[in-house]
């Protein structure tokens, strides 16, 4: 498989298979498939979109990029939110606290500022002693405690989204819903 041949396929409108799109971002995520590649890709995916199908598998293919973090030991059920960004991208801020209020917990990774406004964590390390940077322990610490936590992304956690969220910030993909 050639990443090349990926690109053109979806550059022509086709769908990708679940594992023509989990050999790109294991290739992007390694290194082995270079940031100009992936950000022709992520323009082939911006201009012609993906199939609910190619969503979930790329979903999943960034899931598996890493380490999952079971939560079973903190919580018996959490939920999360996720949003690809946008202009102030400011809903984890009211969403996630109304959720936990209610008493759901919520555990939330997530990442920085897509565009010119700042991501979530951006916003959230402009408050003197706000960490962002949680272990493992201390993530699952604070959900079970208090049902309520926010920490950023790691290498060794969902590798590939950190990844290709940096390269959609620095190749005009921001916008892409996929």
């Amino acid at each position: 498989m050639r990443a090349v041949d990926i690109i053109i396929k979806k550059r022509n409108r086709q769908e990708l298979s679940k594992e023509e799109i989990v050999f790109f971002v294991q290739g992007f995520t390694d290194g082995s498939i270079p940031d100009y590649q992936a950000s022709s890709w992520a323009m082939a995916v911006l201009l012609n979109g993906m199939t609910p199908q190619e969503t979930t598998d790329l979903t999943m293919a960034m899931v598996n990029s890493g380490d999952i973090l079971d939560l079973s030991s903190a919580v018996p059920l959490a939920v999360d939110k996720h949003s690809s960004g946008g202009v102030g991208d400011k809903t984890t801020l009211v969403v996630e606290p109304l959720v936990a209020a209610c008493g759901l917990p919520v555990g939330k990774m997530s990442g920085r500022g897509l565009g010119f406004t700042g991501g979530t964590l951006d916003k959230m390390e402009s408050i003197p002693g706000f960490r962002v940077n949680l272990t493992q322990d201390e993530f699952l610490s604070q959900l079970k405690d208090i049902g309520l936590v926010l920490t950023g992304q790691t290498a060794v956690l969902a590798p590939a989204d950190g990844k290709f969220y940096a390269l959609r910030d620095v190749s005009g993909t921001v916008d892409s819903i996929p």
